[in-house]
């Protein structure tokens, strides 16, 4: 597996799948942290004016979502301290 830097999401799928929960915890986890980049690069894209595509929805909606993908992300990470997960990879 790639390190999170370089981690896709298809990256993901064998742990995704997996019968253990601490490997479909450890995939949210890092799903939610690739999506949440991706989030951040297009709004930095938008607010520099050089996005190939013209957003559907406004700039300030996606701040928001960016927001509660922030939050989320250091629920499921005091989470996973708590119940012994390792969210590396």
């Amino acid at each position: 597996m790639k390190g999170m830097e370089t981690m896709e999401l298809n990256d993901t799928v064998e742990l995704m799948t997996s019968d253990d929960y601490k490997e479909r915890f450890k995939a949210e986890y890092h799903q939610t942290n690739i999506r949440y980049k991706k989030l951040l690069n297009m709004i930095k894209k938008a607010e520099a004016g050089t996005l190939d595509f013209t957003l559907d929805c406004p700039l300030s909606l996606l701040k928001k979502q960016s927001s509660v993908m922030a939050n989320y992300l250091t629920l499921l990470d005091k989470r996973a301290r708590i119940e012994g997960v390792d969210l590396s990879v």
